[in-house]
């Protein structure tokens, strides 16, 4: 058996092309992106079971506090907005295991999905996006991207050391149908449109 193999990689050596060679290109599959990306993917995050937040021009986190309606503590990730507990370069992932609330922003989100894409940067503790049982999160208008497509072309895959995208609460369905939100993740997410600043 031992020279069928060896025979077979030889063939494969003998006929393999040496090298380099571009990758095929391809296409973004954009043509038909909508003029206003904020409205698709309000429409496919709520879709997913996500809420979108309304602006309050005169006090920009007036919606984060509002969605903050149940006790416990309340994480941020972002200077835009103080919670009660703060990440250090001590915090272990399981301590975030009690927080009921985490506030933080996105990198981008896809209008197509209405997924939120987080790096390390925005988590900076992997598991804030999911050990938490609810999601506040900021997301720049500006840097909503069409589809899935466009966003592997964005530097955080190629520049972050942990990339994720979610879309929408954690949710499972059992064979009669009963769904659950919150079963492997977040019961909830909300997301604000809110400029980086």
């Amino acid at each position: 058996m031992s020279g069928s193999r060896e025979a077979i990689l030889d063939t494969i050596r003998k006929n393999h092309v040496q090298g380099d060679r571009p990758r095929p290109t391809v296409p973004l599959f954009d043509q038909a992106a909508p003029a206003d990306l904020k409205a698709l993917f309000q429409k496919s995050l709520e879709r997913m079971g996500g809420k979108m937040l309304t602006p309050d021009a005169a006090d920009p986190m007036a919606p984060v506090r509002q969605a903050i309606v149940k006790p416990g503590p309340v994480l941020s990730c972002v200077p835009e907005f103080q919670g009660d507990m703060q990440i250090t370069p001590q915090t272990k992932p399981t301590d975030i295991a009690p927080v009921e609330y985490a506030v933080l922003r996105a990198a981008f989100g896809v209008a197509e999905t209405g997924s939120l894409c987080f790096t390390e940067k925005q988590l900076l503790v992997n598991t804030t996006g999911f050990l938490p049982q609810h999601l506040v999160v900021l997301l720049d208008p500006t840097q909503i991207v069409y589809n899935l497509h466009n966003a592997y072309q964005r530097p955080e895959w190629t520049q972050a050391h942990y990339a994720v995208f979610q879309s929408g609460p954690s949710a499972t369905a059992d064979i009669e149908g009963v769904l659950v939100h919150g079963a492997q993740g977040v019961r909830s997410l909300s997301v604000l449109f809110h400029p980086a600043s």
